[in-house]
């Protein structure tokens, strides 16, 4: 069977290429076989083939942190899921195949509603605005949290997720020509990086205080939203899109207390929540309140020109019902 594989950390267009594999073997007991039908290009697969994430394969290794497929076959034992029942692929299995075998616990059945693309985008960016909206501060409807990269693939999900949730989302991007695009998203406050801002935060929330802040940029923007934060508030770091350290300053750390986080969904604290979020999250989807727009779908026998674009910027997945 046809499957990508990464030959060495480095350039993601260069060494991962499409080999054949021998198929896996039957289920065993309490495991299931997988046909995947679409596993997209994340932000974090390509620095795990850069060779900067948290987890470093042994190479050559398939790859591929999320995705969907249909249940072929199902071992012994198993009883959550069904032959022919789409699901996502938990983590720790590797997606870039045409078939997987995985711990059936940890498949997640799409309910009918939502199509095999949207379906492959479920476990990591919608999960994780769960997860962020959760475990830092106790947010109750009309509270406020500010978040940067309002444009990017999680913070469609935070904002989305939010609104369900009736809670004031302040959203904030580096270049005025997105304001349009994330108003239309529902933000109650869009704003540019700029030495107004924070007199336009004030003005915008009429002085109630914003207890939660989500950085994914790093660098300077991370100052930007601590200037929001009020006393004894949570920032937390769950992205490094800048590639810069983040900046505080020593006004805002000390003279407001901030407490701040590093956050990654794969912490062992959260694993046993990951359920509850994507359950959540795949609600919010199935209502119609938040959509997982792609850029295009490549075969995998197109990963260089995939990566290529994933690279850009472009919200890419494999379409593993069509590998040549």
């Amino acid at each position: 069977m046809k499957a990508i594989h990464l030959t060495a950390y480095g350039n993601p267009a260069q060494n991962l290429r499409m080999v054949e594999v021998p198929e896996p073997h039957a289920p065993s007991a309490d495991e299931a076989l997988v046909r995947m039908e679409y596993a997209p290009i994340d932000y974090s697969d390509l620095l795990l083939a850069n060779g900067v994430y948290f987890l470093n394969p042994q190479l050559p290794s398939v790859i591929g942190g999320e995705g969907a497929g249909i249940v072929e076959a199902i071992g012994p034992g198993v009883t959550g899921v069904q032959i022919g029942d789409r699901v996502t692929i938990p983590f720790r299995t590797a997606t870039w195949a045409e078939r997987v075998l995985a711990p059936a616990q940890g498949l997640f059945v799409v309910p009918p509603s939502v199509d095999a693309k949207t379906a492959s985008m479920l476990n990591i960016n919608p999960t994780t605005a769960v997860l962020l909206l959760d475990e830092f501060v106790e947010l109750k409807p009309k509270d406020w949290i500010v978040l940067n990269a309002a444009n990017s693939q999680v913070a469609r999900c935070l904002i989305a997720i939010a609104k369900s949730r009736d809670l004031k989302v302040m959203g904030i991007v580096r270049r005025p020509e997105l304001l349009n695009e994330i108003e239309k998203l529902g933000v109650d406050f869009a704003g540019v990086e700029s030495p107004e801002l924070l007199k336009q935060i004030r003005s915008a929330t009429g002085g109630k205080p914003i207890t939660l802040g989500l950085d994914a940029v790093g660098g300077p923007s991370t100052a930007t939203i601590t200037s929001a934060l009020s006393p004894g508030a949570h920032l937390v770091s769950y992205a490094w899109l800048s590639g810069l350290p983040i900046h505080v300053s020593q006004g805002d750390l000390i003279g407001k207390r901030l407490n701040i986080h590093g956050f990654w969904m794969y912490y062992e604290e959260y694993l046993p929540k990951m359920r509850a979020a994507l359950t959540e999250a795949t609600k919010v989807v199935a209502s119609g309140k938040l959509t997982l727009p792609i850029t295009t779908t490549y075969k995998p026998s197109q990963i260089k020109e995939a990566v290529e674009n994933s690279q850009r910027g472009g919200k890419v997945l494999l379409d593993f019902n069509h590998p040549n």
